[in-house]
């Protein structure tokens, strides 16, 4: 699950990682208030107006901006919300700003000058352990960096058990260049960065950048975070979070229902249940030519019911060309899940207009066939993986 930049500040904040402080606004008289009160409690002059979307490169969209007065945070506000943000994270249409952040100036003048750096915590999927990715080209797209200066780009592995240890967060400070109280400020943001994420049960953090001020302390300026779902029962806190004007809005349907979906740009939509026979459904799918449409899995029910909802989230997407139903009647029956096609086909009458594959192979398999086949409805029927890859093609090479 996505969090805005603002949420994710609340969350680093709770563990005690230095961030810029802000307070997000929905309408630019929110944005004024907003400014008034943080000039009040942080005596910040200039204000930084973010739009919160769930995209980075916001900057490059002009969804990243300084106010100098509070005429121009109004002005600026109002631009900016109701915007379509296109960023390079986006797609071409962009994304609907609803909200927007209004930020302290933390680039003041002072002993020495502002620098900013790179640092995300994940895991490291091939090692297994926990990983603190860090470079001294903050405020960079770190894919560039990783490019075309690989050298400047450092990590460094945490054992899950033992957690971080003191000798690592200095080696972070070490390796950023830093010495005297910027040091001792940046191996304590590691720390409790790295205590966030665990405590979050987040799957990333990416702080870009992160600030050494001119007098050397030590900032998130801003927060990418994504927390970890099947965690989520652990924070009730976070879940209240979940902003679903920013989800796909078909994603949202299918996870009220209880399907597990996934939206893709293919042609050709398919319904299954079990992951794993989801993943070896897609590449039967480009086996035969198309392109997945999404991932769904109905789970261990097919009713009539569930199998509808099923047809007509997946109908949503006007580019599939048809829909390949793939079962393992196990715990479920194929002869009880091709009944729950043939009705679910009957229910939605026209609204299906694409040819519909139903392979189904376990329990009962021969039983589900005959069913199929002898229903009248317009569904192809197969029961093995390379004669359901044949058909989709057929019908691709038919549309």
């Amino acid at each position: 699950m996505n969090l805005h930049e603002y949420q994710g500040k609340e969350i680093l904040n709770s563990f005690g990682v230095r961030i810029q402080r802000g307070i997000v606004a929905n309408t630019p008289a929110e944005a004024v208030a907003a400014a008034k009160k943080l000039t009040e409690d942080t005596g910040t002059g200039w204000h930084v107006i973010k739009a919160q979307v769930h995209a980075g490169g916001r900057g490059k969209g002009g969804g990243v901006k300084l106010a100098k007065n509070l005429q121009e945070v109004e002005s600026i506000s109002n631009d900016i919300l109701g915007m379509m943000l296109i960023t390079p994270q986006t797609s071409a249409e962009g994304k609907l700003v609803n909200q927007v952040l209004i930020c302290e100036d933390v680039y003041y003048p002072g002993d020495s000058e502002p620098d900013e750096y790179y640092m995300s915590v994940l895991l490291n999927r091939a090692t297994g352990k926990n990983m603190i990715m860090y470079s001294t080209e903050g405020g960079m797209d770190i894919e560039t960096v990783a490019e075309e200066t690989p050298h400047l780009i450092f990590t460094e592995e945490i054992d899950a058990l033992l957690g971080i240890m003191p000798f690592q967060a200095r080696k972070v400070a070490f390796n950023l260049g830093l010495s005297g109280v910027a040091f001792k400020e940046m191996t304590k943001f590691v720390t409790n960065l790295y205590k966030a994420y665990i405590g979050s049960d987040s799957a990333m953090f990416e702080i870009n950048p992160v600030l050494k001020t001119s007098d050397s302390k030590i900032m998130a300026v801003d927060a990418k975070v994504s927390l970890d779902e099947n965690a989520l029962y652990r924070h009730k806190d976070y879940a209240e979070m979940r902003d679903l004007r920013e989800e796909n809005p078909i994603e949202v349907e299918a996870k009220a229902a209880g399907l597990n979906y996934v939206d893709l740009d293919g042609n050709v939509g398919c319904m299954v249940n079990g992951a794993g026979l989801a993943m070896g459904t897609m590449d039967l799918i480009k086996e035969s030519g198309g392109e997945p449409a999404n991932f769904l899995d109905v789970g261990g029910t097919a009713d009539a019911e569930r199998v509808e909802k099923a047809f007509g989230i997946i109908l949503k997407d006007s580019n599939v060309k048809a829909i390949l139903v793939n079962i393992f009647g196990g715990i479920v029956r194929c002869d009880r899940v091709a009944q729950g096609v043939v009705d679910a086909y009957k229910s939605m009458g026209d609204k299906i207009t694409v040819p519909i594959i139903c392979r189904l192979q376990g329990t009962n398999a021969k039983e589900a066939k005959q069913l199929i086949d002898n229903s009248g409805m317009e569904i192809i029927s197969a029961t093995e993986f390379q004669e359901a890859a044949d058909k989709v093609q057929e019908v691709l090479e038919a549309s």
